[in-house]
């Protein structure tokens, strides 16, 4: 067999710890992308054989390379104000915690959003710019925590840059407002602004673990993550996100995902949203 063969049984095995590790669900029909994906570690590592591969990355001396491998093997597309809607939703949620927290005399009301599975950072950027758009100036704690099992990610979402092009869904006023245009060699590149960028903590979060115990949320943004699960995985995190959440907090999903089918106790609010 030749070494960049990729057997049913080492696709097996491989296929078993990915869903161990982070929940993925890779059917048969992921065989191509898995053989494509790992063959290249395979090439950069000098493994003989997806055998020693796995054997490998299954040793206490191959935590690194395991990481590596769920970093390969995930799939990342995403962009700016991806299925536009559910921001113009998320403006409404944030108005009602403003009003709310006036009718209580708070000062300083806290908005806290967390983005599970935020890739490469459009997302949390995303809410970042649509929460300080809606405060327009009123003073608010805005924090969002933006997760991501992949370190390779989560690098690029830290750094901010991006290539022009990334930002074609946006309109002219607010890339001049949040964005700075990159000069010299960074031509043709934007980074976004300090200030939206001050509101998200990066961080590297399996959602197969458990959530931080002192976490509750109004907002959870999980989109376009959950259909790479199977169904048994899906209710695990649907009701991790149901504890996770401040009464009354808000769960998005992908517009080609649904809850249906699973055992929670979210009320449906409209396609792909839920409440608490």
């Amino acid at each position: 067999m030749n070494s960049s063969d990729l057997s049913d049984r080492d696709f097996e095995r491989i296929s078993q710890l990915v869903y161990s590790q982070c929940g993925i669900n890779l059917h048969d029909g992921k065989k191509e992308l898995v053989k494509a994906r790992l063959g290249k570690r395979l090439r950069e590592g000098n493994f003989r054989s997806f055998s020693d591969y796995y054997k490998h990355v299954t040793t206490r001396g191959g935590t690194d390379e395991l990481i590596t491998m769920i970093d390969s093997i995930s799939t990342n597309l995403t962009y700016f104000f991806r299925e536009e809607s559910h921001f113009q939703r998320l403006q409404t949620v944030a108005r009602s915690i403003l009003d709310n927290a006036s009718r209580q005399m708070r000062k300083m009301p806290a908005i806290r959003i967390w983005c599970a599975g935020c890739s490469t950072g459009e997302e949390p950027y995303s809410l970042g710019i649509t929460i300080k758009e809606t405060l327009n100036g009123f003073p608010a704690n805005v924090k969002i925590m933006a997760t991501d099992i992949s370190t390779r990610v989560l690098k690029i979402a830290a750094d901010g840059v991006y290539p022009i092009e990334k930002t074609k869904n946006i309109s002219s006023s607010l890339l001049r407002k949040y964005f700075q245009q990159g000069q010299g060699k960074w031509d043709g590149y934007v980074r976004i602004k300090k200030e939206i960028s001050d509101m998200i903590d990066f961080s590297r979060f399996n959602l197969m673990e458990t959530p931080p115990s002192n976490q509750e949320f109004d907002i959870i943004f999980c989109r376009n993550v959950m259909i790479y699960f199977d169904k048994p995985t899906q209710a695990s995190v649907v009701n991790k996100f149901y504890n996770c959440l401040d009464n009354g907090g808000y769960l998005f999903i992908g517009h080609s995902e649904s809850l249906t089918g699973l055992e929670h106790a979210f009320k449906y609010i409209e396609p792909s949203v839920y409440r608490k």
